[in-house]
């Protein structure tokens, strides 16, 4: 089969490999048909994450067809239509049991890291009645990609730990998919206010077609005060950082109000500055994590029914023998405005469409509210 592999720092490079093989009673074998890119996995090519071993398939995020399961697997069956989240859980395990999935005792996030990943035309998936999700009948497989991973992780790590509530003026820093994907299931829960702050034009347009109440640039480091002055200088009560940065986290903490919560979502690689000497008495609320994938059966429901369609956040699409393209978009980001690129294990792909110019157009029809993105949307 074919595949992506990290090859070491700054390089990967498809390679024939071979099928992978039931190892356990409890594993499942899926044929890919659709997968995407993370920022974690550039993370990854980078150099930034030792747990990943030269050699290993990319990839943690992907839709399927279960082409064979083991004796130990009960709720699959060869030739389902599955979605594979991200997070591998056993579901009996003491992490398991609370809901912690992302720290099962015997997976948690291993597709891609400590085991080979959905970047290939095969995938093994341990655990499969705990680490699968069927989808239902002619499901369309774009926009359910994007319910392996991001869009849980913006409500989970955002909304939920933020516990945002009717009324509530919430402030996302950063605006690239996962923030994204908190502003849309944001709207779950009818804030009153979302402010977005990123320094890239283009996705603040996106942000506000998508939602947003207020957009605002933190190019000259001043979107802090400008939030401050919004608000009459009480703050918001949610402040959802999205970008991993420092920065992010500081305009968390200078804007979030008595009372208020800070929800981390941002994966962080060096230490900030917790300013408790002005938050301590304040009766601040921080939560951080990684996604569980809870709400997973959920998400598929709402985008089944149409009440939830995420492709907005879809800007381009590759097969799969166009890999270096796809990771050259994605990682640059500003210049292509990539948000989540579709990976295609087949002969044809959707042509790629600027995600601003799609939704702009289409909303122009049809407005967006509630965090519900109208059937006319295409991926």
């Amino acid at each position: 089969m074919k595949a992506l592999v990290y090859q070491g720092y700054g390089q990967h490079a498809m390679q024939d490999r071979p099928k992978p093989s039931i190892e356990r009673p409890e594993d499942a074998i899926v044929r890919i048909t659709k997968t995407t890119i993370c920022t974690t996995d550039l993370h990854i090519v980078r150099g930034e994450i030792s747990s990943v071993a030269d050699g290993r398939i990319l990839g943690h995020e992907g839709v399927g067809v279960v082409e064979q399961v083991g004796t130990g697997v009960s709720n699959f069956k060869i030739g389902d239509h599955v979605l594979i989240s991200c997070i591998t859980s056993c579901g009996k395990c003491v992490n398991c049991r609370k809901g912690l999935y992302s720290h099962c005792e015997q997976g948690g996030w291993i597709l891609g890291n400590l085991i080979d990943g959905t970047n290939a035309e095969y995938v093994r998936i341990p655990f499969a009645d705990h680490s699968l999700y069927p989808l239902p009948a002619g499901a369309d497989d774009e926009m359910f990609v994007l319910l392996s991973d991001v869009i849980p992780t913006g409500l989970e790590c955002g909304v939920l730990k933020g516990q945002v509530q009717p009324g509530d003026t919430i402030a996302i820093i950063g605006a690239g998919p996962v923030g994204l994907a908190a502003l849309l299931t944001a709207q779950f829960y009818a804030p009153a206010e979302i402010i977005v702050v990123d320094n890239d034009d283009a996705r603040l347009k996106l942000a506000k077609i998508l939602g947003a109440t207020q957009v605002f640039s933190n190019g000259l480091g001043n979107a802090a005060e400008k939030i401050m002055t919004l608000t009459q200088n009480r703050g918001v009560d949610v402040a959802i950082e999205a970008i991993g940065l420092t920065t992010g986290f500081d305009i968390c903490q200078a804007i979030v109000s008595v009372g208020g919560r800070i929800a981390n979502i941002g994966a962080h690689g060096t230490p900030v500055r917790l300013n408790l000497d002005k938050l301590w008495a304040q009766n601040i609320t921080l939560s951080t994590g990684l996604v569980d994938t809870k709400t997973i059966p959920m998400l598929i429901k709402m985008v089944a029914a149409g009440k939830f369609q995420p492709q907005a956040l879809i800007s381009h699409h590759y097969l799969f023998d166009q890999w270096d393209e796809a990771y050259e978009t994605f990682g640059n980001a500003i210049e292509s405005q990539a948000l989540k690129v579709i990976i295609t294990n087949g002969t044809q792909v959707r042509p790629s469409l600027e995600a601003t110019e799609e939704v702009d157009n289409l909303v122009q029809q049809q407005p967006i509210s509630a965090g519900v993105v109208n059937d006319s949307l295409g991926g």
